[in-house]
């Protein structure tokens, strides 16, 4: 991993802010900016603000000066890249406007989703992933992606839905990835019991009962045929795989960031098999507006990687 900084030129709050950025780790550019003191508000979703009086800190602990285009570049080059609608979109302050307009008087609920969208091992499964799911799934179900959410629902499988409830979709695309440390299967079922631990003061049992059980939809994508909620939030947590090629190559690089840790060899193996049983998965999508406008756009990505890994 290497850490690279742009000459100060960027002003705010009387003085000029450097850029500080990783090639390839947000892990390790916090522990980069740690050890030279930097405050993890300093951070804005793929860099650091460094003062001008920092600067010279910086270099000194080894981090390599750039020019603010080089920098750009090899920022986009690493995957980690946030552009400026989805930066905008994925801040702390724009999602707990969005918790709040959904389950409204949780905010303390809210607050601890967001922290816990922004750990710094996250790059893929980050606040950007949250906004994108939340987005396509308002496309599934009608409503303008990116309007305030709203309170209502999919009936809860088996029982009687009441008049007004809590989105349990758009609650499960909150919860679905609240856990991610790298464990299959050990993540959703950790998330699911999460929604378990968070939500039972503020909403019914039944509400808790159906937003854990759609979170561990995630873990495989195979809701029952008759799983109409199951179906919309698997959708929407696939829906990536549909993005258009420059969008998709960006999340490849996401995926690969956040495992820099696995040797090359051992990545390209197990992302392989993640691939072919994507593509073994017929249909990949559950949903009608899914499988009409987004199947062949998402099997086509996803061959496309699978013959570059080979």
């Amino acid at each position: 991993m290497t850490v690279y900084v742009d000459p100060p030129a960027w002003p705010a709050h009387g003085t000029l802010f450097s850029h500080l950025v990783s090639d390839s780790s947000l892990a390790e550019l916090h522990a980069f900016a740690g050890r030279i003191g930097l405050s993890r508000r300093a951070f804005d979703l793929d860099h650091y603000d460094v003062a001008a009086e920092r600067y010279d800190d910086a270099v000194t602990a080894g981090a390599v000066p750039v020019g603010g285009r080089e920098l750009a570049r090899r920022l986009g080059a690493s995957g980690l890249r946030v552009p400026g609608r989805a930066r905008r979109a994925a801040k702390a302050e724009s999602l707990l406007m969005r918790w709040d307009a959904l389950l409204p008087g949780a905010r303390e609920v809210g607050v601890e989703l967001v922290e816990r969208w922004h750990e710094p091992h996250r790059v893929y499964h980050g606040p950007e992933h949250l906004v994108h799911a939340l987005d396509s799934l308002a496309l599934l179900e009608g409503r303008p992606a990116g309007a305030p959410d709203a309170v209502s629902s999919p009936p809860v499988r088996g029982r009687p839905a009441p008049s007004v409830t809590p989105s349990v979709t758009q609650l499960a695309l909150w919860f679905h990835d609240a856990v991610h440390d790298g464990e299959a299967r050990v993540d959703e079922e950790r998330s699911a019991a999460l929604v378990v631990e968070l939500l039972g003061a503020h909403v019914d049992v039944a509400v808790v009962d159906e937003v854990a059980r759609l979170v561990l939809v995630t873990t495989d994508h195979s809701p029952a045929p008759d799983d109409g909620a199951g179906a919309l939030v698997s959708d929407a947590d696939l829906a990536v795989l549909a993005a258009a090629p420059d969008r998709y190559a960006r999340y490849v690089r996401q995926v690969r960031a956040e495992y820099a840790h696995v040797p090359d060899d051992a990545f390209r193996t197990g992302r392989a098999a993640v691939l072919r049983s994507l593509l073994d998965t017929r249909p990949l999508y559950r949903t009608v507006f899914a499988r009409d406008r987004w199947e062949a756009a998402a099997r086509s990505n996803l061959t496309a990687e699978l013959a570059d890994l080979a």
